[in-house]
């Protein structure tokens, strides 16, 4: 056997994704970029507006629950010892990142953007100190870590969770142990058995995790889109905004979990990794596992089914569902209620903030959140991706669709996952960071704006979060 021949039999299979090559490079367009800037001037004015109006309102009765409205956070002008590492990966991902996004090999860069990712993530959390801002978020009188010696017999605590949800009861969970289904607690609980206890190795893990988000995304777009708007993604997925509430917040691992669940079915609908039914049976592991961090992370449906759609086949649905089942199996054996557990905690968000938050505010200043989450590029990126939609639905149904529009089908999966989540009324303020597993999902629309001015708009991306991170507290 020739050494060629040894190489074709290592070698994965190529994509069966059906796309024409557009290489979704736009073409110069001075009417398109001006489009582009004003659709990012109206996200920063819906931000604007939010403020005023949350400020009316949270001035008059206090019903807003938030001291900086829409954001949950306080005015508070600061720098501290994150703040040159944060400006220095910055300048670098903005100087340098186009251009090693377009020439390193694949796995180089993937190993590249989880390193710049995190780097991103821990230098912006730093800028709090390494106390305030990583190893003691975990352990506020809200989070996980509070309820760990709790959990020395597990078995029992599941059996009994759903006793402590509602506020009245004696030893109700704090508010994030309630919010969520018992495997956040459990995974924290895991980490202490295993020697890793303690504010700063739960931080290290959400950040470290959650900096993988943008692997798993690009891992997907290669797969659903070609590996060129996945390089194009690549420095906006680093440079993301909502960095400022992955370090440290459990909800940046969660946005991790899933948006891995959605890679390994997009390898396995592509048939592009090595084990497809492995990757697809990994898939389904993982959605059930993100459907007990997080109730609302269900939602997450909408992108899976985005995948197969995308992909023109059924055949991994199977083993998903297979994997999917086993999480909730085991939880459900255990003795924890999944269904029972979420009604309560319906009872118990509105016995809380929930209950006073004005829907008529929030339905749409949660939006305003999102677009300082996902940055002004972003915002950008999401006006391409509405105009092309039509085409992009057209193209999918006859099985033409550009990679363009193949990106466009997958970032109205998220959007649509956003608007079920915001119409629910179970996400009244905080979707800043709530919402980082589907916010993840929009920023390669970025990768949809031209060359001339990709700088430029990667810089806005890093202005918005060193801006969020300098002059406000966000508490997570």
């Amino acid at each position: 056997m020739t050494t060629e021949e040894r190489s074709d039999r290592i070698r994965p299979p190529e994509p069966t994704v059906p796309a024409t090559i557009d290489e979704s490079a736009p073409t110069p367009d001075p009417a398109g970029r001006s489009r582009d800037l004003t659709a990012a001037a109206a996200g920063a004015l819906l931000v604007a507006v939010a403020m005023a109006v949350g400020w009316v309102i949270q001035e008059g009765d206090g019903s807003l629950q938030v001291h900086w409205p829409p954001l949950l956070a306080s005015w508070d002008p600061h720098v501290g010892p994150g703040t040159p590492a944060a400006l220095a990966v910055a300048v670098a991902v903005v100087a340098y990142g186009p251009r090693l996004a377009a020439r390193l090999p694949w796995r180089r860069l993937l190993l590249t953007c989880w390193a710049g990712s995190v780097a991103w993530i821990l230098s912006l959390a730093l800028i709090e100190g390494w106390y305030r801002g990583i190893a003691r978020r975990l352990t506020t009188k809200h989070e996980y870590l509070r309820v760990i010696d709790r959990f020395d017999d597990i078995g029992a605590a599941l059996r009994g969770f759903t006793d402590h949800i509602v506020i009245g009861p004696p030893g109700n969970w704090p508010a994030h142990v309630a919010g969520h289904p018992p495997g956040a607690t459990l995974t924290f609980v895991g980490l202490d058995r295993a020697g890793l206890g303690g504010g700063a190795w739960a931080g290290m893990w959400c950040i470290v995790l959650g900096g993988s988000a943008a692997v798993a995304v690009m891992v997907a777009l290669r797969a659903l889109t070609g590996e060129h708007l996945a390089r194009r993604a690549a420095p906006f997925l680093v440079l993301a905004p909502f960095a400022v509430w992955t370090g440290t917040s459990a909800d940046g691992y969660f946005a991790a979990v899933a948006a891995w669940s959605v890679a390994l079915l997009a390898l396995a609908a592509t048939r592009t990794a090595r084990h497809p039914a492995a990757a697809a049976l990994g898939s389904g592991l993982l959605f059930g596992l993100t459907c007990y961090l997080s109730y609302g992370l269900t939602l997450v449906a909408a992108l899976l089914a985005a995948v197969l759609v995308l992909a023109r086949t059924a055949r991994p649905l199977g083993l998903l569902l297979l994997g999917a089942l086993v999480v909730p199996a085991v939880f459900t054996l255990a003795g924890f209620n999944w269904w029972e557990a979420y009604h309560l905690l319906v009872e118990r968000y509105y016995q809380g903030a929930g209950g006073t938050r004005p829907y008529s505010y929030w339905v749409w200043a949660n939006l305003a959140c999102t677009a300082l989450a996902a940055g002004l590029a972003t915002v950008a990126g999401l006006r391409r991706t509405a105009v092309s939609a039509p085409a992009a639905v057209r193209g999918l149904l006859s099985g033409t669709a550009t990679a363009s529009q193949r990106l466009a089908i997958l970032t109205l999966a998220a959007l649509l996952a956003l608007a079920a989540a915001d119409l629910s009324g179970m996400s009244k303020a905080e979707t800043e960071r709530i919402w980082q597993p589907f916010v993840v999902w929009l920023i390669p629309a970025a990768a949809l704006l031209p060359d001339i001015g990709r700088r430029r708009w990667l810089a806005a991306q890093a202005v918005v979060a060193l801006l969020v991170n300098h002059l406000l507290w966000t508490g997570w």
